[in-house]
């Protein structure tokens, strides 16, 4: 007797119905690795340790490779498990944040900015916003009501960076604090103010980028919302 595999009945109702992939999956696969990005960049903002940099780029082809795979098969999909369009914005979505992982630590070594608190603060804030992203998607499956709260989690890291952002801005364009630091240098006055200037622009550059890190990542909270609206 044919096993059930190589039944003809089986292989036709196959061609007719193929299997769905697990999407769920899929998605929860994405989310955990942006975790790791995120991780990663926290480590490099609090030590500068070139080794976490490149940690971040790797992650991030790694997560190239598994959207292009998780859209190949929401293109071949003969059915889905909830809307493709939402698919199709949580495969991206989620692929943005590791791209701004990345494009934060190239930022940062391009223009050789070193990491002060509101850097730190920033990353160490976007992190726990992709754990809480993680920890919605990871659950989605079995319990879409939990995931609502980890979506809302994610979009309030976003409200939460952009106030790290604004007090990272006053204190870098306070002039009294710039004054003071110009004042205990050695270094010769017009060249320490340009250097200073510079420097301020500079890291003016890279809160920028993580704010935006942060847009990113409310989108990817929002479409997770989203998708927990339809499915419960």
């Amino acid at each position: 007797m044919s096993g059930g595999g190589n039944n003809p009945l089986t292989k036709v109702v196959g061609r007719i119905f193929p299997k769905v992939p697990d999407f769920y999956s899929m998605l929860a696969e994405q989310s955990a690795l942006a975790v790791t990005s995120a991780d990663a960049l926290v480590a490099y903002t609090e030590t500068g340790d070139d080794a976490f940099a490149e940690q971040v780029r790797a992650i991030e082809h790694e997560g190239d490779t598994i959207k292009e795979r998780n859209l190949r098969a929401l293109d071949e999909a003969f059915s889905t498990p909830m809307d493709r369009e939402d698919l199709y914005r949580a495969i991206q979505t989620i692929d943005h944040v590791m791209n701004y992982a990345k494009t934060t630590v190239r930022e940062m070594q391009v223009l050789e900015v070193s990491a002060d608190e509101p850097i730190r603060e920033m990353s160490r804030i976007l992190r726990d916003g992709v754990v809480a992203l993680d920890a919605g998607y990871r659950v989605l499956a079995t319990d879409p009501h939990a995931a609502e709260p980890a979506a809302a989690s994610a979009r309030k890291a976003e409200r939460n960076i952009e106030k790290a952002y604004r007090r990272g801005l006053a204190q870098l364009f306070d002039v009294d604090v710039q004054l003071a630091q110009m004042e205990a240098s050695d270094s010769p006055t017009g060249h320490l103010a340009l250097a200073r200037v510079l420097e301020i622009l500079k890291k003016r550059e890279v809160y920028r980028h993580i704010s935006n890190a942060a847009d990113r990542l409310a989108r990817a909270g929002e479409v997770l919302r989203d998708v927990v609206v339809k499915l419960v």
